[in-house]
């Protein structure tokens, strides 16, 4: 995705790449941006980024929902690889 690669271009020099780096970048890029502008951005989305953008957006909503509820504690934490589309 083109904004990625700007934001990255613009702060790996900056930042160090940890994870509150990227949190700290990411919602700092979210607050200046307005509902239009968002809806913009998605708009010259290419199916297959909007496809990985609500895979995301599912599976971190869903991670959360279960966390939440506390469902999955005595389940192990595997990572399966998995394609978005």
């Amino acid at each position: 995705m083109k904004l990625v690669d700007e934001l990255y271009e613009m702060y790996r020099n900056k930042l160090t790449g940890d994870e509150e780096d990227i949190d700290m970048l990411a919602f700092a890029f979210l607050e200046e941006m307005s509902h239009e502008d968002l809806l913009a951005l998605i708009q010259d989305m290419s199916k297959q980024e909007l496809y990985d953008l609500m895979g995301l957006y599912l599976i971190e909503s869903l991670k959360g929902k279960f966390a939440q509820e506390e469902y999955g504690q005595h389940r192990t934490n595997t990572y399966y690889p998995r394609n978005i589309h």
